[in-house]
């Protein structure tokens, strides 16, 4: 793995992307987008996760974090991607009304039998791609990246509509749906 995309300081904040496999579009359900955001929730209350700002695409997620010192952000990550993982396929396996269970299960299989780290399934791809944000500059260009890829997909038009971002939390809007420190 190249060296630009390693967490090296604890105390410094990270501007995370990662997908999910083959870039299937699993978030575009409320049901399995929720999960992921109760697990953020989880992460901040429970295992010292800061969490800056975040959105959740249809097939990727963008993250700014920090942690409190409880864990280190790299594990932070990794239980995140496990757990939601595991609770998205649940979930994809017993909604009644997905019309496509049968293809994504076997896509994550597929990609499952790929990696030997998988007992059956991968849902997200393996890597992170951490930034550290070490100017100022640097995130504020990843804050509002964050907050504009609904905008630039096409899905809103502006930051502030999109559900399942902290761009709500940014404009003073009272309907977010997690708590986040701001980048000052």
């Amino acid at each position: 793995m190249s060296r630009k995309y390693k967490i090296r300081d604890q105390e410094k904040l990270y501007f995370v992307t990662f997908a999910v496999v083959y870039w299937i579009d699993v978030f575009t359900r409320r049901t399995y987008g929720d999960i992921f955001i109760d697990s953020l929730r989880f992460c901040q209350k429970n295992k010292g996760m800061e969490l800056y700002a975040y959105c959740l695409m249809s097939n990727h997620v963008h993250l700014i974090i920090g942690t409190n010192g409880e864990n280190k952000i790299q594990n932070l990550l990794r239980d995140l991607k496990k757990y939601t993982s595991v609770k998205i396929i649940e979930a994809i396996k017993t909604h009644y009304g997905e019309s496509r269970k049968e293809w994504m299960l076997w896509m994550f299989e597929q990609a499952g039998r790929r990696n030997s780290n998988n007992k059956r399934y991968q849902f997200w791809q393996q890597h992170n791609h951490p930034i550290e944000l070490n100017t100022n500059e640097l995130m504020t260009q990843k804050l509002d990246y964050i907050h504009n890829n609904p905008v630039k997909a096409g899905i809103v038009l502006s930051p502030e509509e999109y559900l399942y971002s902290s761009a709500k939390n940014y404009s003073g809007l009272p309907e977010y749906l997690l708590e986040v420190k701001f980048i000052e």
